[in-house]
């Protein structure tokens, strides 16, 4: 019995690798002309777009409301928030001309030539606090105008030194929320409830267990007061800031000058928010779930939740099984799961039917359903699951298949989280000491997530990482990290265990 496997090299042997030969498998995205830049192409988009849409309901189901932000971004307004915009200056792609010449040249060719320099640079955006945070001041003037709730779905630009796709690329997808508030308990509840926002869609959408937390000093967003995020562990066993959300106290609102009257007649400045994901959740998603045979996709996001695979050995009695594909089809969109119809497709193209299974399995579907002449005889189908083997076939009677359909979608999404959770799980550790931290992350290949007390200060968090490329992911919430010990590096005492692990 072969075990070959679609995709090479396998994840055990060069997981990096691997990676990018899943998402060419599966068709999600490739590498633009331009350095740095890809191009989602419409199986990729359409998990993007389930992702978007679900978490849309999601935001405006907590008061939140969209709205659109220019993408240029005056280089004075980054000046204002001088601690935020070094965080973000060596990454800036900027904007210096508006007008573009044509020059002929010796050889006869023309070259456009970049004339009529600006009187002030633009920043392309690679967050928007600055520019949200002018308009935020033009639009408040009185405590009744709180709190401002506002959530942008764009693109942004960040100059990635090392792309990689769906992870790091020098433009992304994402959105950004932006909230400002009366009072620091009212920020700091609105940071928590996006924090645990993200937590939940992480989990119920993506199959992706996560472990929230806050950001040490030397790791929060530039400028904010508290940044919260989510971290994931991936199959290689590194950690993934999946989503983060921060509070970013009254500094923002100085810079932009966001006041309002207050309750007393004093003009007060705001209390602001900022919370973000990206298409970098498809990236996570991937490397949590994915298998040797391509991408491994969870019901809710899958652009088709399933597939329908006529087989049509005879031209003569193609029709006929394409037509009880197309019906089936129809009585399955008009069954709903987890809230939508269930997203169903009718694979007709003229290919053997091995390839066609085949592309289906590396693209992830959770399920493939399979008619030919004989199903419709015994008004059977054949089920195959993604989440099983790819030679695993469960044959049922087609009105069995309809009536359990929803039970089946829900049961390979738990399978995915199920999984995920036992692999986080079993490679999480309790450390105490520096020689047990260093050979836990000797192997390039080992490690996981380091549960070790840390009292340290900026500047030896900052030589530890550099020495070890390994860093704190989070302070993680929950009673089971509170425990007095002492440091593992300096012997300070420490009343709780953070989270040290490599990262992409």
């Amino acid at each position: 019995m072969s075990n070959a496997t679609a995709i090479t090299p396998t994840r055990e042997k060069d997981f990096p690798e691997w990676y990018q030969q899943v998402i060419r498998a599966a068709d999600l995205a490739e590498n633009s002309e331009v350095r740095g830049c890809m191009v989602i192409k419409p199986w990729g988009y359409g998990i993007w777009e389930n992702i978007q849409r679900q978490l849309d309901a999601k935001f405006k189901a907590t008061g939140h409301v969209n709205a659109y932000f220019p993408l240029l971004i005056p280089l004075s307004y980054l000046e204002k928030e001088a601690q935020h915009a070094e965080g973000f200056a060596t990454e800036c792609a900027v904007v210096t001309h508006h007008r573009l010449e044509a020059q002929k040249q010796p050889d006869g060719s023309t070259k456009m030539v970049p004339t009529g320099e600006l009187a002030e640079p633009f920043v392309i955006r690679p967050t928007s606090e600055t520019i949200i945070g002018a308009a935020f001041a033009r639009w408040v003037e009185s405590y009744r105008d709180l709190p401002l709730l506002i959530n942008q779905w764009a693109n942004v630009m960040r100059w990635e030194m090392r792309p990689r796709l769906f992870l790091r690329t020098a433009e992304f997808l994402w959105q950004e929320g932006h909230t400002a508030h009366e009072t620091a308990e009212e920020a700091i509840v609105e940071t928590e409830t996006m924090h645990q926002v993200y937590e939940e869609f992480l989990r119920d959408h993506l199959a992706i267990p996560t472990i929230p937390g806050e950001k040490t000093e030397r790791e929060r967003f530039p400028g904010a007061v508290r940044t919260l995020t989510v971290e994931a562990m991936v199959q290689d066993k590194k950690a993934i800031q999946a989503g983060t959300s921060h509070y970013l106290g009254q500094n923002f609102a100085k810079a932009a000058g966001i006041q309002f009257l207050g309750r007393d007649n004093t003009k007060q400045f705001a209390h602001t928010t900022s919370w973000g994901v990206s298409t970098r959740l498809i990236g996570t998603m991937i490397m949590a779930h994915g298998d040797d045979d391509g991408v491994m996709l969870p019901p809710r996001v899958a652009p088709q939740q399933i597939v329908i695979l006529p087989v049509t050995p005879k031209p003569d009695t193609r029709q006929e099984i394409i037509d009880a594909c197309e019906a089936l089809a129809q009585t399955l969109r008009s069954q709903t799961w987890a809230g939508e119809p269930i997203r169903v497709h009718v694979d007709k193209r003229d290919l053997p039917g091995g390839q066609k299974n085949w592309e289906w399995i590396k693209k992830g579907v959770p399920m493939r359903v399979e008619m030919g002449p004989r199903d419709i005889t015994s008004r059977s189908v054949a089920v195959a699951r993604r989440d099983k083997s790819p030679k695993e076939k469960e044959f049922i009677p087609k009105e069995d298949f309809l009536q359990t359909v929803q039970e089946r979608l829900a049961d390979i999404q738990q399978a995915l989280l199920d999984r995920a959770t036992v692999m986080r799980d079993a490679n999480m550790k309790k450390l105490d000491t520096l020689d047990e931290f260093k050979a836990f992350f000797a192997d390039e290949n080992g490690g996981g997530f380091a549960l070790m007390h840390w009292a340290g200060t900026i500047e030896e968090e900052e030589k530890l990482a550099k020495e070890n490329k390994i860093t704190i992911r989070c302070i993680p919430n929950g009673d089971q990290y509170a425990e007095e010990g002492k440091c593992f590096l300096t012997g300070r005492p420490s009343s709780r265990r953070v989270i040290f692990a490599r990262s992409y």
